[in-house]
């Protein structure tokens, strides 16, 4: 058993016992990291403040079998303002939800990390359009190298005549190929994908309101058919 630092953005949390709680982080260097805070769930818990969803956290943990102990935990960011909003609340809860399925456990990642928090401070600074959400998942799946085609067919390469999405087909696809599932798409919103997908998320204005809607659904229906689930925290976006 060793004691060692680290630092990450927490993603969830869930109670353990009658006053522990289960705490899951993403750590630039180590992953995804499954930690317990003992007696957080007290009212005069050190702590426990620290450690809620979307905090930047530098912690120390004492190593265990089975979950590492959280020993200390120091905050660096709670980024308070997203916390004002419901909306950027909603946005940062499926990040977090997308960033918890695809971080691994000891396995750095560092690119996924301040992806995350860029998309957090974006938020936090009132960028709370749908795109902010909509970059993040495109650059995410780029992150994961699993990028959708956004620039030629992803069925036959060519450039022009592109105004379909295919989530099968592994993104745009051009009006010859048309794969079963296909869905078509509105004039500019293949240009506003690839702008997307390649934006500065503090830098995001807002766009035009439908375009920035169908940019969103469809990124998310790439997204869950990579995960292969639906993603519990869309739920409010798709009421």
């Amino acid at each position: 058993m060793a004691i060692r630092h680290d630092s990450g953005i927490v993603l969830r949390s869930y109670s353990f016992g009658e006053a522990d709680k289960v705490v899951v982080l993403l750590s630039p260097l180590h992953g995804k990291l499954r930690t317990v805070a003992k007696g957080v769930r007290k009212t005069k818990s050190r702590f426990g403040a620290r450690l809620e969803s979307f905090m930047e956290v530098d912690v120390v943990l004492y190593e265990g079998r089975n979950l590492d102990l959280i020993t200390q935990a120091e905050l660096r960011s709670a980024f308070p303002f997203l916390r004002r909003d419901l909306d950027a609340v909603a946005a940062a809860s499926t990040m977090a939800e997308v960033v918890d399925a695809v971080a691994q456990e000891n396995e750095a990642s560092i690119a996924l990390f301040q992806l995350f928090r860029r998309g957090l401070s974006a938020l936090d600074a009132g960028r709370t359009s749908p795109d902010v959400l909509t970059a993040f998942l495109l650059q995410l799946l780029a992150v994961q190298g699993l990028a959708p085609a956004l620039t030629m067919c992803a069925s036959c390469g060519r450039s022009d005549h592109l105004d379909r999405f295919s989530v099968s087909a592994g993104g745009i696809v051009c009006s010859e190929c048309r794969p079963d599932g296909s869905v078509r798409l509105r004039p500019g919103l293949v240009g506003h994908l690839a702008h997307l997908a390649r934006a500065d998320l503090a830098e995001l204005e807002t766009a035009d309101v439908e375009l920035g809607r169908d940019a969103r659904w469809v990124t998310l229906r790439f997204v869950e058919f990579h995960l292969e689930r639906k993603l519990v925290s869309m739920a409010v976006f798709d009421g």
